[in-house]
């Protein structure tokens, strides 16, 4: 090992002290709730060192030869210091608000445990220098967040962790495919080595390939279209802190990886970009019309969280149509993956305090709860005007820089004689979905502080002006004000950002930006005008009604046959694909005749053991850190047609199918097929 240890630090201390925390929490749980403030305090004390030293232009790296083999190697630069310190803070801030909004909960064991050993696997995947060292840590930090989407245990819990475990193992899976390619093709990994070595590559039809299944493998932790199934399931059903972390963090994460390539891997490449762009468009359309119509309060901030993933992946698509004049799309992305992580932070905590007061997150529910909670109102406002992009809050300058590199490219266009009519269209999707994003936080806003509610007013928490206790209104209250202190200076704090994580996608920034000139600010007058055109005329009107008692009811109309996942994704993979096998092996089994003969006995033999493994290791695991989740009674109906129900003893085998992991290690299982198939492939050839 050889290096700056520091860095190391960052990766391994949260494990260590995530440990040490479970440990202390067998016999004590007050100083365990203390020793878990002090693993985040002590993270971001060392992440904040390094960004002081990356904002000062300092680098360092660390490396341990023959780690698994490949071995480990860390760096800092400028995004690298930069969101080690974003992360840092997040954690610090979720495990302090953890314990007011944990304090009735089973298990915080086992959730410090596993929220502290995600922290150490996303600092290191941020500080990693080369893609081998971010699959090892990408893959640990996908299986132990797991668990703090199925904390709470209750079915719609186990179900959106099936969902979330299904797309990070298959994820994890097809990324490790496109790592394979592309070692064979450039012969590293190195993030710095395979810019320079994809520089040399004439044919690059194999570097679109291989970049295409990394994308696709990063891309679904993000939350991006088709991939983000799982994020508007997951983030309702996890604590709030756990939530705040999904959304945040971790979506940025799959951010990372997605800039890794096409900053490296495809540098200015416009076709590369057209994809991203697209991509990032439908996202970020789709997660606001999602939020628009959802009812429920964590569910409406997760399909934000997709929408504005979509943002983000616009601006990385642009770097790449731009090209060398990409200044405006570098800061642009860089700023609302930071910006994003801050009003994440903030909403889904304020969320948290509603849920630990009510046990609520229904609007029709929570409506009113607000009205006399002056400052659980104005820290809900500070990320409420940030993410709809008010001026004078950090929002609209990050989404100004976006905007702006859309109208660039389009006027490039123009001057080289082309038509920009698609980019104008783009435009004014993004304007629009600025507006959604609008609207549907002013639906929140509106519901929580404002909305009356006569059945629930003498409740004791609607009654109470005191709704958390001041370590809460702390860690809320601290990235809260960040928002307004960024938006009002933005030439010193987003500038400085900018200038700091421009070197990482090897660009840069704009030789100058006027933040609220008049044309900046007419972008940002008529997506609030869009919103506000949106709320009055399309929720109040269409999704919302009025009740006997003259208040107002939220309205769920979204057709429930419109989920991609039990419409697409479940039959795929519990029906076609199993059937498609199927098939194969009977055309096989048909035209070989010794081995019809012996089917039926080695099949039995094989098909027991595999199908005994799942539920043995799940068995291992419900006895250990898991422990044995109870089994509630439902009706077999919820789960299959009638005339194909089990009966008796053969109904609970089957529920116990459905509420284990084995759904998740039969995906790994497909998975590692895959991964097989093509390393025989490469073999082959």
């Amino acid at each position: 090992m050889k290096g700056n240890l520091l860095l190391l630090f960052m990766a391994f201390w949260p494990m260590i002290g995530g440990l040490i925390t479970y440990g202390i929490g067998r016999s004590d749980k007050e100083k365990r709730n203390y020793f878990a403030d002090l693993v985040g305090i002590v993270e971001f004390a060392a992440a904040f060192l390094l960004f002081l030293l990356a904002a000062f232009g300092r680098t360092a790296s660390f490396s341990w030869e023959g780690f698994c083999g490949y071995g480990l190697y860390l760096k800092l630069d400028g995004f690298r210091g930069l969101y080690g310190c974003v992360a840092a803070l997040m954690w610090m801030m979720t495990t302090i608000f953890s314990r007011d909004y944990l304090k009735h909960y089973r298990n915080r064991n086992r959730y410090y445990l596993f929220t502290l050993i995600t922290c150490g696997a996303t600092e290191g995947v941020f500080l990693s220098a080369d893609l081998f060292t971010t699959f090892i840590f990408f893959e640990i930090m996908s299986f132990t967040s797991y668990v703090m989407v199925i904390h709470d245990e209750k079915p719609g819990a186990m179900r959106a962790g099936e969902t979330y475990l299904a797309v990070a193992v298959i994820g994890g899976m097809v990324m490790l495919m496109g790592l394979f390619l592309l070692y064979h093709q450039l012969g590293t990994l190195n993030m710095d080595g395979i810019f320079e070595a994809s520089r040399q590559v004439q044919d690059k039809r194999g570097l679109y390939v291989a970049g295409f299944l990394i994308f696709l493998g990063f891309g679904a932790k993000a939350g991006m279209f088709p991939l983000h199934i799982w994020l508007p399931k997951a983030h309702p059903v996890a604590p709030a802190p756990a939530s705040a972390l999904l959304s945040g963090i971790l979506t940025k994460v799959g951010i990372f990886g997605i800039l890794v390539v096409s900053c490296n891997l495809f540098l200015h490449d416009a076709s590369w970009g057209f994809l991203v762009l697209i991509t990032g468009v439908i996202t970020m359309f789709l997660g606001a019309v999602l939020a628009v119509f959802s009812v429920d309060l964590k569910r409406t901030l997760a399909c934000s969280s997709m929408s504005q993933i979509g943002f983000i992946l616009v601006g990385v698509g642009m770097q790449g149509l731009l090209a060398e004049e990409n200044g405006l799309a570098v800061w642009g992305t860089v700023l609302h993956m930071v910006n994003h992580s801050l009003f994440k932070l903030v909403l889904f905590m304020v969320a948290g305090v509603v849920y630990m007061n009510l046990h609520q997150l229904n609007l029709n529910e929570i409506k009113g709860f607000g009205r006399n909670k002056p400052l659980l109102n104005l820290l809900f406002l500070a990320g409420y005007l940030g993410i709809i992009g008010m001026p004078l809050f950090s929002g609209y300058v990050s989404k100004t820089l976006l905007h702006e590199s859309i109208v660039e490219y389009a006027h490039l266009l123009h001057a080289a004689g082309r038509s920009a009519a698609l980019y104008t269209v783009i435009e004014w999707i993004f304007l629009i979905s600025g507006g959604l994003t609008a609207a549907y936080m002013t639906k929140l806003y509106v519901c929580l502080f404002f909305d009356h509610n006569t059945r629930k007013e003498k409740h004791p928490a609607f009654a109470s002006r005191r709704c958390m206790h001041v370590e809460s209104f702390f860690a809320i209250g601290v990235p809260a004000c960040l928002i307004p202190l960024f938006g009002v200076l933005p030439g010193i704090f987003m500038s400085g950002f900018g200038r700091m994580a421009q070197g990482f996608m090897r660009g840069e920034g704009p030789a100058h930006i006027a933040y609220f000139s008049l044309t900046n600010l007419k972008g940002a007058v008529i997506s609030l005008g869009i919103g506000a055109f949106v709320y009055f005329f399309v929720i109040r009107k269409y999704l919302m009604t009025v009740d006997e008692r003259g208040e107002s009811v939220y309205l769920d109309r979204w057709p429930a046959k419109l989920d991609l996942e039990n419409l697409v994704y479940r039959p795929l993979i519990q029906h076609l694909i199993p059937d498609f096998f199927g098939m194969c092996f009977a055309k096989l089994s048909s035209l070989v005749d010794d081995i019809i003969a012996a089917a039926p006995f080695v099949g039995a033999v094989i098909g027991r053991t595999a199908g005994s493994l799942p539920e043995w290791a799940m068995g291992l695991l419900h006895r250990s850190l898991l422990k044995k989740i109870p089994i509630p009674e439902r009706d077999p109906k919820d789960f299959m047609p009638a005339d194909t129900l089990p009966h008796g003893k053969e109904w609970g085998e089957a529920e116990n199918m459905i509420t284990s992991m084995s759904y998740g290690l039969i995906l790994f299982g497909i998975g590692l097929i895959i991964a097989i198939f093509y390393v025989l492939e490469h073999q082959l050839h």
